[in-house]
């Protein structure tokens, strides 16, 4: 079995099926019998996620609990366990992965959903400041509130993304799917074995190829600067920052995707990896015994860890 793209080709048995959500598309790959239950339980929990955590809804609880920061605020179910393990991937990332970096990315411009960006953004109007704000952030987790500092403002990012690829993977399990796949622009999971058993081909993309794996069981997810990109004045602007200097990340990589075994973990080495480079991060990465798969501005490829096979490499465009 060989698929170019998870996205557009489904092995025998199997359909995908796609809708947009979270700023990219989602896609569900399940038995030709279960596609459609799977990507509507998939899509309506997706728009649960999006409307409570989303940054880019006045209306959403995040958003709410940002509008407050300087007092505790009791908070739902997923917002607090969201909080929670973003500020677990913090710690354990030594704060590479920061989720306080909302401030930072509205300076920069981006401040609005990206497709809604003008074409060039009004220019930086404060000095950026490094993030560093997580880690005086409080939880209490009796009561249910969250605290955060004045001037701090949580945006999850990736690893709300990475979260609702898992929880998607539970209810699919729930209906009693038998096997598949939640795709969310790059970020994966699977879950039992494809129809022909050989694993889940996966097409990771490059700065001028793309590669192609087998991937077992598991998740993938990946940082890179491929997309989100956009000028604020003389300058091009990429949405990962480095919280050490609260400014895109230059690290001379196109992306870096890591396997895990949960798709939220995925991201948040993915990233940390990503902003570390590729020294730093890949020892990042094989301390933590992770397999990562590091992609060079200049067409260059790199792993760490215990990576997956590479079946084959071909000059097309590809994406996770």
């Amino acid at each position: 079995m060989r698929l170019e793209t998870l996205e557009t080709v489904a092995p025998a048995g199997l359909r995908i099926l796609s809708f947009p959500a979270m700023g990219t598309t989602i896609s569900v790959l399940a038995p030709e019998q279960d596609a459609e239950a799977a990507r509507d339980a998939t899509r309506w929990l997706i728009a649960e996620w999006e409307a409570l955590l989303s940054r880019f809804r006045s209306d959403s609880e995040l958003s709410r609990l940002n509008a407050r920061a300087g007092e505790w605020v009791a908070v739902g179910p997923l917002l607090f366990t969201v909080t929670a393990t973003a500020l677990e991937a913090a710690r354990a990332t030594n704060g590479v992965f920061d989720p306080t970096l909302l401030r930072q990315l509205v300076s920069l411009g981006y401040d609005r959903t990206f497709h809604a960006l003008p074409p060039i953004a009004p220019p930086v109007s404060e000095a950026i400041q490094p993030g560093g704000g997580w880690r005086r952030i409080k939880l209490d987790h009796d009561e249910r509130r969250v605290f955060l500092p004045a001037g701090v403002a949580l945006d999850f990012g990736g690893i709300a993304k990475g979260m609702a690829v898992d929880a998607a993977l539970d209810r699919l399990r729930e209906l009693g799917v038998a096997c598949g796949c939640v795709n969310a622009g790059g970020d994966l999971a699977t879950f039992g074995a494809p129809p022909d058993g050989d694993g889940w081909p996966i097409g990771v993309e490059g700065a001028c190829a793309t590669r192609m794996i087998t991937l077992r069981r598991g998740a993938l997810a990946t940082s890179g600067i491929a997309n989100r990109q956009w000028r604020q004045g003389a300058f091009v602007r990429r949405h990962i920052l480095d919280p050490r200097t609260g400014m895109p990340a230059e690290t001379g990589l196109w992306s870096v995707t890591v396997a895990a075994p949960h798709c939220a973990q995925a991201e948040a080495a993915a990233k940390a990896a990503f902003i570390l480079g590729p020294r730093e991060g890949a020892r990042f990465l094989n301390e933590r015994k992770l397999a990562g798969l590091f992609a060079h501005e200049d067409g260059s490829w790199q792993t760490a860890g215990d990576w997956p096979a590479i079946e084959y490499e071909h000059e097309q465009d590809g994406a996770v």
